[in-house]
């Protein structure tokens, strides 16, 4: 029989928890078959923070995230090995459903992928499928709340039987975020959540993650090597699978240790 994680009643003061846990991460394997993507990944995400994942096309980042709710379970001969706590419970553990762990780990993709529904069925969607809410009054909370963290509501409110898919390619992906926040996450996984937009609305999702980083755990990819500087609290560098350098983001930039991490900031590949 399937359970679910317990989830805590209340979130400790950001200032009082200083660097508070929110997922551990130990000697995390994926394997696809005989080939072993990731190799003893070990880091920690921390409670309201942004982790940026950084590194050459094809090093591993996708595949690592996917781990963090269980996505890589859809991949036929995929095997995760190793440890991730969250809250101090393993994910992984055999009678955890994995549909809960979605739910408080939500993910936004690398372009805006709304339901063919209206903008309000989009956000509605998840919690009607997990019993949040009842009546149609609260759903109505749920959705203006989730639209307003995103930064939409002011520009949807009046287009809530509209297609999602009819809005702007910025504003897709907003919703995107106000359907996973929907969910009530604790942690939300953003893979290269800009890589598809106009330069004024990827710098609007750059403020929202900032900002949504008040409440959440945000960890992101991307390729932007200035957008991990604007955002990102810590960054690690990725390489062939591994770890291969984390910390905070001044230091990664400005004092990488590690010589691939110095070739890659240099441009010498990526």
């Amino acid at each position: 029989m399937e359970t679910t994680l317990e989830k805590p009643e209340t979130a400790p003061d950001r200032a009082a928890a200083g660097h508070e846990t929110k997922m551990e991460c130990s000697e995390v394997n994926v394997f696809y078959g005989d080939f072993h993507a990731i190799r003893d990944a070990t880091l920690n995400v921390h409670a309201r923070e942004v982790l940026a994942l950084m590194g050459p096309s094809g090093c591993g980042k996708t595949t690592f995230l996917r781990c963090l709710n269980r996505m890589n379970d859809a991949i036929e001969n995929s095997r995760v090995t190793g440890r991730i706590l969250l809250d101090g419970q393993d994910i992984y553990a055999p009678a955890i459903d994995p549909v809960h762990i979605r739910t408080r780990v939500g993910m936004v993709a690398q372009a805006p992928n709304p339901f063919p529904k209206s903008v309000y069925d989009n956000i509605a969607f998840g919690p009607r499928l997990h019993g949040f809410v009842k009546g149609r009054a609260e759903m109505d909370q749920l959705v203006e709340h989730s639209l307003r963290r995103a930064g939409l509501w002011d520009e949807v409110k009046d287009k809530l039987d509209e297609r999602g898919t009819d809005l702007s390619g910025g504003q897709q992906q907003r919703l995107c975020i106000a359907r996973a926040i929907a969910n009530d996450p604790e942690v939300l996984l953003m893979d290269e959540p800009v890589s598809s937009l106009d330069p004024n609305a990827a710098a609007i999702i750059e403020d929202l993650i900032t900002e949504l980083s008040e409440d959440y755990s945000i960890v992101l990819i991307t390729h932007s090597m200035e957008q991990t500087r604007r955002v990102a609290d810590r960054t690690a560098f990725f390489y062939l699978g591994e770890i291969a350098e984390i910390g905070i983001t001044q230091d990664v930039f400005d004092n990488p240790r590690d010589p691939r991490t110095v070739d890659f900031i240099r441009g010498a590949f990526g």
